[in-house]
């Protein structure tokens, strides 16, 4: 499915409410200048202000797995110290962004369209869930563990996720349980299960070469 043109018309507008939104609403230390700017940076024009990558989206070919685009202070520098951050998430049919955690920020989510099953799990382990359809919005609050889920396979979504951080992290779930070195025996005890099925599940973490 290409990004049609109202599509990515409502997505600059929705840019410009979301950083109004998560400026009054920062959670990174205020600075005392305007800008930060680089390392061996004095001077800067608006080129420095300006994100292009976001351009790629613009009549983009169908992707064939979950995608994630980014424009945090790692892709765009100008976002250091202004606490905030966005991403556009790309949901072919049936695909998944898996259980993970934003440890500096929450997430506000707004679906372009499509439909997708989100939900977050609290700190006494009770379970959000909701359905999302084109237009809705849905927050996951700051550190919790959250997914989404696209429930059909013959039909994408696309979602603008606005972070209050310019730098909110993510900590995959899967991923830094199963594929940073934790060794067999010890997940095997945590998830009452043996080695060889942890061993199943980490090669079928393990990328593809």
């Amino acid at each position: 499915m290409v990004f049609r043109t109202f599509e990515y018309g409502m997505f600059l507008l929705l840019a410009v409410a979301f950083a109004m939104v998560n400026m009054a609403t920062a959670g990174d230390p205020d600075i005392i200048s305007d800008i930060i700017l680089p390392q061996n940076v004095t001077s800067v024009d608006g080129n420095f202000f300006t994100y292009t990558a976001m351009r790629s989206l613009v009549e983009a070919p169908s992707v064939k797995n979950f995608t994630v685009l980014k424009a945090s202070m790692n892709e765009f520098p100008a976002l250091n110290g202004q606490s905030v951050s966005y991403a556009v998430l790309r949901f072919p049919g049936s695909s998944i962004n898996p259980p993970h955690i934003h440890p500096r920020s929450a997430e506000l989510l707004f679906l372009l369209y499509g439909f997708l099953e989100v939900g977050f799990v609290d700190t006494k382990n009770k379970l959000y869930t909701q359905k999302m359809q084109a237009g809705d919005m849905f927050v996951f609050p700051k550190g919790v563990v959250h997914f989404q889920n696209n429930l059909y396979s013959d039909e994408s979504a696309l979602a603008v996720s606005a972070f209050g951080s310019a730098n909110a992290g993510t900590v995959s779930i899967p991923g830094s349980v199963f594929t940073t070195g934790i060794g067999d025996v010890i997940l095997a005890k945590a998830f009452k299960t043996d080695v060889t099925t942890i061993q199943k599940i980490k090669a079928g973490l393990t990328p593809k070469v």
